[in-house]
């Protein structure tokens, strides 16, 4: 008999020879406390948070606190039961009035993750015959959405408007399309020439989905996301986020301003037979959305420290994936899964939490560490973590020995 689980053989084997050299579990990490969105206690050690996509540190924001605490005196703890049936409350629908709001549009469906949005939308919207064109690089919740789906599915080079036109003209010119795209790819905190690639979408009659998750809260000038500061309000047919990140609570959405997008509230699955949210997380994520749509001030803080951690990083001789900063991702690149993980747990022994990542999340042979600025970090922080940085980065050969924090400083302050 063959055990189910030898397909994963392999991969056992790998972790396991990993741990043998006496490194932390990537995976096993344990938050004892939370401090503040940007500090943690680690086994005992202070923590700083770079790491936990919580852009706009909204997690410990005292309204969005006090919403919750309300919802969960008023209502409970939780709704046993779908939003198709008994699991729908009021501050369902006050979330969903939220990123309406929030986005301009006519329609939002609130789902219980984000993963689950891009899940459902996707394998609901497109059927047998249909087309689903998405980047090579996107995240597993839309391929799983593919996967789920009966679509014909095409994939094209990563950020290639060229190959992006190439395959849509290859497609029958009758059939229904969908692009999918991200605003800001997770992995290396790229984002997407989204202007030009909705206008061949648009060119070639393809529908279009933007995932806005890395950049909802702090992109465009309301925060709607690259779509918006790109000039896309009104181009984008539907727009999929998560309450996780700059929103600071769980679930997902979709947004659009489709006229028969209701009808997606009786067929789509993972919509219909999942738990709905505890009313306490929707109204913790109504009232942050509302406070976000004002937070003019943070974002301008939160790219003051992209800039500064990414310069840095370039000053110290680091490699990064990008030459100047683009999203609210800062990502170092290594040799090899070795230096990576080596050098990770180098970092939380030094007192900063950031991502270690390394292939099928990440792109093809790449070894990553990623970092995830948050508006309430402060300067002195973001000097701290360059100076763990340099120290780790020093010890495991991923840059020069006489790299220092002080040269970095004399290159950031010019």
């Amino acid at each position: 008999m063959t055990d189910l689980f030898s397909k994963f053989d392999a991969l056992i084997a790998e972790k396991a020879a990993l741990m043998a050299t006496g490194v932390r579990d990537p995976i096993g990490i344990v938050m004892d406390e939370v401090k503040s969105p940007t500090e943690a206690v680690i086994k005992g050690k202070d923590t700083i948070l770079l790491g936990t996509y919580n852009y706009m540190g909204m997690t410990f924001d005292p309204d969005v606190i006090r919403a919750g605490k309300e919802a969960l005196d008023s209502y409970g703890s939780g709704t046993n039961g779908s939003r198709c049936l008994n699991g729908t409350f009021r501050d369902h629908i006050d979330a969903e009035e939220a990123l309406k709001e929030f986005y301009g549009t006519s329609h939002a469906m609130v789902f219980s993750t984000g993963y689950q949005a891009n899940l459902g939308f996707v394998s609901t919207i497109a059927g047998k015959g249909d087309y689903v064109i998405l980047d090579a690089d996107s995240h597993a919740s839309i391929y799983d959405g593919c996967f789920l789906g009966n679509a014909e599915i095409v994939r094209f080079r990563h950020n290639s408007v060229e190959d992006l036109d190439k395959r849509l003209g290859r497609l029958p010119a009758e059939a229904a399309k969908l692009v999918v795209l991200e605003g800001v790819y997770s992995m290396l905190g790229d984002i997407a020439p989204l202007d030009k690639m909705v206008a061949v979408a648009k060119k070639h009659g393809a529908q279009v989905l933007v995932d806005e998750a890395h950049s909802m809260g702090f992109y465009g000038p309301n925060g709607r996301g690259v779509y918006e500061a790109q000039g896309l309000d009104g181009e984008v047919d539907f727009v999929v986020g998560t309450f996780s990140k700059s929103v600071g609570t769980v679930g997902g959405f979709v947004v659009s301003n489709h006229p028969s997008f209701e009808i997606l509230r009786l067929v789509c699955r993972p919509y219909v037979f999942t738990a709905s949210l505890p009313p306490s997380v929707v109204a913790t994520a109504a009232t942050s959305i509302r406070k976000l749509m004002h937070a003019h001030n943070k974002r301008a803080h939160l790219w003051e420290n992209v800039k500064q951690l990414h310069g840095g990083l370039k000053a110290l001789g680091f490699r990064l994936p990008t030459d100047t900063p683009e999203s609210a991702i800062v990502t170092v690149l290594l040799d090899d899964q070795d230096q990576a993980v080596t050098m990770w747990d180098k970092m939380i022994e030094l007192g900063v939490y950031v991502n270690m990542a390394r292939p099928p999340a990440t792109p093809a042979g790449t070894f990553l560490l990623r970092c995830s600025l948050c508006a309430e970090h402060t300067r002195e922080q973001i000097e701290t973590v360059l100076g763990r940085f340099a120290e780790a980065g020093r010890a495991v050969g991923a840059i020069a020995a006489g790299s220092s924090l002080s040269t970095m400083t004399a290159v950031s302050a010019r």
